[in-house]
């Protein structure tokens, strides 16, 4: 049986996803330093982004998410592990993304992932001191964007 201690634990941690979720598909990035540590490193290259330090990575997204019509980031499946001030966790991500053709029309692509995740525990609650997409799928995706490797 869960103790009092890892419920909630184990609630802030999974808020902490929904907040991301929400500020991506908000576009809302800079809420972002209420989710991450300051030095959290964040890997996207699975489905065709970058890798870096958390700021460098708030201020690509705040650029490479104008290249999309609109997105959303619907996640699931949430598997945490906590072990003292320290957490591991994995998250599906479902994520349709409409795609501006150069014909001025709009086609969406599906991607499907996993948020591999570790945490810390802050004075200021539980951060994500570590991110790592690892790609499942991809649908639909117009030749002039490179998500993934098939």
């Amino acid at each position: 049986m869960l103790s009092l201690q890892e419920i909630s634990d184990r609630l802030e941690i999974q808020q902490l996803m929904v907040d991301y979720a929400t500020a991506l598909d908000e576009y809302e990035i800079d809420r972002m330093d209420n989710i991450f540590t300051p030095d959290a490193y964040i890997d996207y290259r699975a489905m065709g982004g970058v890798d870096g330090r958390y700021p460098e990575i708030r201020e690509w997204l705040k650029n490479s998410l104008k290249n999309f019509s609109n997105y959303y980031h619907m996640i699931s499946n949430v598997s945490i592990k906590i072990d003292g001030d320290t957490a591991t966790s994995k998250i599906v991500c479902f994520n349709p993304m409409g795609v501006p053709m150069e014909d001025g029309t709009k086609q969406v692509m599906f991607l499907g992932l996993w948020y591999r995740d570790r945490h810390v525990r802050t004075p200021q609650g539980w951060r994500i001191c570590e991110r790592i997409e690892e790609a499942t799928y991809q649908h639909n995706v117009p030749a002039h964007i490179r998500v993934m490797d098939e």
